[in-house]
């Protein structure tokens, strides 16, 4: 599969606060990528810049070979609290980003004619069909969000993106969602870059996980270390195929999340930036002589 996502020496920074700090990443059409981290790393940020939400600081962001510019239908998004509309039914809310995108929201036969039979068929791939004619508030928290997940897909984006989707889900609803998104991952090759809190979800649902820190040490000094901002220090291969959830309970699973904890989270484990571990076949380090001296 070609890149579809190129990241090339990012850096975000507010005011004097560097919140990202030199991130590389290439992330191949297909690929289910899940990204954790401690508080503050800049996991949100990173998701913004990608959506072109924001811009950043310096480097470059590409999406299929372009510029991320401005947002547009090349990403999709679903957030935490599903961005619908609750004077609309399933239907009209699936069906308006295509309508408002070719300027004939104001039409309503442009909008039946073109547009309905498309809502009802990603309706139908989130389960949802027999929603169709209902309002938001007649569904549950799991049902608007696969009604979220069915308003970004009609707009066929590259990548989709997902900020927390399932974070705040009863654990039953979110188990559910996990393995739902695992099979509409597999059955419409979608490419996937999913930000969660929970390394579990994140160990569970990716074909690769990222790390994302601030804990982190190299050449620059201890002196600045309070201005380092975040890097992807560890690039995770994760075999996937859409299976129960029994796999957590797998003692090399729990290893993992064990060896996840002490890369990101501990703030009394500073791996060096050279030693990143970094195993996916795609990733890359453009580190900077101050902060890898062997690298001048």
């Amino acid at each position: 599969m070609s890149i579809l996502l190129s990241i090339v020496d990012v850096y975000k920074q507010y005011g004097d606060k560097v919140v990202l700090d030199n991130i590389d990443l290439r992330v191949r059409q297909g690929e289910f990528c899940t990204v954790v981290g401690p508080s503050g790393c800049g996991k949100s940020t990173l998701l913004r810049l990608i959506l072109g939400q924001e811009t950043p600081t310096q480097g470059s962001i590409e999406i299929n070979r372009k510029p991320a510019q401005l947002p547009d239908t090349n990403r999709g998004i679903v957030y935490q609290r599903y961005s619908l509309f609750p004077n609309r039914t399933v239907l009209e809310n699936v069906v308006l980003g295509k309508t408002l995108t070719e300027g004939r929201w104001w039409d309503p036969f442009y909008r039946n004619k073109f547009h309905l039979e498309e809502a009802l068929y990603y309706l139908n791939r989130v389960r949802l069909a027999d929603a169709a004619n209902k309002y938001p508030h007649e569904l549950s928290g799991g049902m608007q969000q696969r009604v979220a997940i069915a308003q970004a897909l009609i707009m066929k984006p590259p990548i989709l993106l997902m900020d927390e989707p399932f974070g705040a889900l009863d654990p039953d609803t979110r188990a559910d969602l996990q393995l739902y998104l695992l099979e509409l991952w597999e059955k419409e090759g979608l490419t996937i870059f999913f930000v969660t809190h929970d390394m579990h979800e994140a160990c569970f649902l990716g074909t690769r996980l990222l790390v994302l820190s601030q804990y982190y040490s190299d050449d620059r000094g201890a002196g600045d270390s309070a201005n380092r901002g975040g890097k992807i220090v560890a690039d995770h291969v994760l075999s996937r195929k859409a299976t129960s959830a029994e796999v957590m309970q797998d003692s090399r699973f729990q290893q993992l999340i064990q060896q996840i904890r002490q890369e990101g989270f501990d703030p009394e484990h500073l791996q060096h930036a050279k030693d990143f571990n970094l195993d996916h076949p795609d990733s890359f380090q453009t580190l900077l002589a101050s902060e890898h001296k062997d690298a001048s």
